[in-house]
């Protein structure tokens, strides 16, 4: 049996007992098939909670790629879900894309968990940059500063520090449309942005 058959055959998530039935095979050549897929890319494999693994088999395990969620989530300890996974395939996305990404969902709970972002954050030019060009400078600033409060974060440079505050005559802007902090007012003052998050909600970095 060919690869692109055999590809044919099992794309899908799959177990050793479903392989077995599909092509007819006992455990042993099931196995082996699955290793040939696996030399090739396209088997990706998870242990369920009784520790049975599962197979996804697919083209995209081949041309490889993360999302930004599964970015957020290899680094934050505050895990985030989504029904629908949006991969990058061929550059995996930088930490400072996958932040600027975060603020655009305007989600608590994916703004939320990207704070743990500034852990390992170091392209402040980038960052900058991708800020500047989204209109999010002063709320990378404050969330960076709210970060500082929970965590050891890396330091953000003067140059990106100087250039994103605000100049007297800017208003108050939003990290999440209609919701402001009782807790941080001298984050938000400093930024004028109202940050969405209270020391209750960051209890999950404790």
């Amino acid at each position: 049996m060919d690869k692109q058959e055999l590809f044919q055959k099992l794309a899908g998530i799959q177990t050793i007992e479903s392989v077995m039935d599909i092509l007819t095979i006992n455990k042993k050549k099931a196995i082996y098939y699955l290793l040939r897929l696996r030399k090739q890319g396209y088997v990706k494999t998870r242990r369920l909670s009784n520790n049975r693994r599962v197979y996804t088999i697919s083209v995209e395990n081949k041309l490889g790629g993360k999302s930004y969620y599964e970015i957020i989530n290899h680094y934050s300890p505050i895990k985030i879900t989504t029904p629908v996974i949006y991969k990058i395939y061929g550059k995996e996305p930088t930490l400072a894309e996958t932040l600027i990404y975060a603020l655009k969902t305007k989600s608590l709970r994916i703004i939320l968990a990207s704070l743990a972002l500034f852990k390992r954050i170091d392209n402040w030019v980038e960052l900058y940059k991708l800020a500047k060009e989204n209109h999010l400078e002063r709320q990378v600033g404050a969330l960076y500063d709210l970060a500082r409060k929970i965590m050891r974060v890396r330091k953000i440079t003067q140059r990106f520090r100087h250039s994103a505050l605000p100049k007297e005559e800017y208003k108050f802007e939003y990290v999440i449309t209609g919701l402001e902090s009782k807790d941080f007012k001298e984050i938000e003052k400093i930024w004028k942005i109202y940050l969405p998050f209270n020391k209750k909600d960051l209890e999950e970095y404790q």
